[in-house]
């Protein structure tokens, strides 16, 4: 038996049960209707989400003439979740594998990306009666360890294993929270590596691309897809044992969504495997970076690429339409 279906009932009843009670408590940005009269879109909170929010509803404005609606700043992924089977959102912009797997489906997590796949894909479509389109976006928001470039280059370092031999030497600024986090936190890495760091530096999560760029600390842990990761000119290194979960970024959609606007399926099939984390990265990094609102960054890369226009399903544009919807 798979043991990733051994679902989590109370914990999951408990986090679904209090978003509700959020959800209905707060009146948010197009947030308090309902999805019945368009394409009503849950982004999120992080400048990644929002920009993806924008994209999916310029695609969508782009080659149809539906509505759209896009529901900004819900505070977690649970709420996102939430707005979904309440049916004020009909589409989620993206999905991240192990954030669903261990916080909407309340199983344990899996570092084996097509297991972790095949059971969010199995299980919203069971549970949720949404669709988890694969392939995602190609770009993926995990842990990784991180250094300067510089040292990089004069170390040979690519890989997270190549630490080991600088490992009694190296300050390692990381997450408080990933220091006695099971699963994936500290303790897991000695585990899976087989060695660990003596000058361990915990610290707010934000701080740990200057600390590295500064020099305070030589390897740090961040996310993937930052826009720092580009500022401050790091390196992500390979983990190559697999520490963390996979945390691929897709799109989600409910399946009478799906079955109204049937043109939904082509739009993200159009966007399958066209963002990279480099991708991610500049995106992320040009709206922080240049204080530029997520739409205008996603308008911006929407048009560089012609809005996909060429990619497989041929579908024909709707002319003067505009970008991002409404919030």
């Amino acid at each position: 038996m798979n043991p990733l279906r051994k679902l989590n009932n109370v914990k999951t009843a408990v986090v679904s049960i209090l978003a509700a009670l959020i959800l209905s408590a707060c009146s948010l940005p197009g947030l308090g209707g309902s999805a019945d009269s368009g394409i009503s879109i849950v982004s999120g909170s992080t400048t990644e989400r929002q920009i993806m929010g924008h994209i999916v509803a310029g695609m969508v404005e782009h080659y149809t003439d539906y509505p759209t609606n896009i529901i900004p700043n819900l505070g977690s992924s649970t709420m996102n979740h939430q707005a979904m089977i309440t049916g004020d959102a009909n589409v989620s912009a993206v999905n991240y594998t192990g954030t669903s797997l261990t916080g909407e489906l309340g199983m344990e997590a899996e570092t084996d990306p097509e297991l972790a796949l095949e059971t969010v894909i199995d299980e919203f479509d069971n549970q949720f009666d949404m669709t988890w389109y694969t392939p995602g976006y190609g770009f993926e928001n995990t842990y990784a360890f991180m250094v300067r470039r510089e040292d990089a280059e004069e170390y040979g370092l690519e890989k997270v294993s190549d630490l080991e031999a600088l490992a009694d030497d190296v300050k390692v600024g990381v997450d408080n929270t990933w220091i006695n986090r099971e699963g994936d936190g500290y303790p897991a890495f000695q585990e899976v590596y087989g060695f660990d760091f003596p000058n361990l530096y915990p610290m707010t999560i934000g701080l740990v691309y200057s600390a590295v760029s500064s020099g305070e600390v030589d390897v740090v842990l961040g996310y993937s897809t930052d826009g720092r990761i580009i500022s401050e000119d790091l390196v992500v290194l390979e983990d190559d044992k697999r520490l963390f979960p996979p945390y691929d970024g897709a799109a989600v959609a409910t399946n009478e969504a799906r079955a109204e606007y049937p043109e939904l399926d082509g739009i993200f099939k159009k966007l399958a495997n066209q963002i990279s984390n480099e991708t991610m990265q500049e995106l992320n990094f040009t709206s922080d970076q240049y204080l530029l609102e997520p739409k205008v960054v996603a308008e911006r890369w929407l048009e560089e690429n012609n809005y996909f226009e060429d990619a497989e399903p041929y579908m024909e544009p709707v002319a003067d339409n505009g970008l991002g919807g409404e919030e």
